[in-house]
């Protein structure tokens, strides 16, 4: 217990709203992130060439054609072989340093911009994205360290 006390007693605690916990043991065959989403494509080879060249992402490992892991800064995801049609469910959100830069070379590769960067009063630039499959993808540059209660007026409540 006094361990526990002293880990939620560190600033990174409050700023995070989140104790540590222990590091998770390495698999070199797994990505070294906590959330992996896994995103399909009928062809994931073509799929991984196609976001790195669009978005700037990378591939960590190719496993055959069937499953590609992609690194996005420190964040990861997976390309997985399927024809499961993307149907709107979700939006992958990805921090970048650049949008307006970001949001032109996704066009010039094929991306269709769906709105174009825009700065939002809580401290984010963001514009969005569909791939070639119907993938759609959030992208946001923060230009600004701002707290909620000076843009939310009131309607947040901060839970850890």
């Amino acid at each position: 217990m006094r361990r526990i006390l002293e880990e939620i007693s560190t600033p990174e605690y409050f700023l995070w709203g989140v104790a540590k916990v222990p590091e998770m043991r390495l698999n070199r065959s797994v990505p070294p992130c906590t959330v992996i989403p896994v995103l399909i494509y009928p062809d994931p080879g073509a799929a991984a060439d196609w976001v790195s060249k669009a978005f700037g992402f990378t591939i960590r490992l190719r496993i055959a054609n069937h499953r590609i892991q992609m690194k996005a800064g420190d964040g990861c995801f997976t390309i997985a072989e399927g024809t499961v049609a993307p149907n709107n469910s979700h939006i992958i959100q990805v921090r970048i340093e650049d949008a307006q830069g970001h949001c032109e070379r996704a066009r010039q590769n094929g991306a269709i911009i769906l709105t174009e960067p825009k700065d939002h009063p809580y401290g984010e630039r963001q514009y969005n994205a569909q791939d070639f499959y119907g993938h759609r993808w959030d992208f946001t540059q923060t230009i600004a360290d701002i707290a909620p209660e000076e843009w939310s007026e009131g309607a947040f409540h901060v839970e850890y």
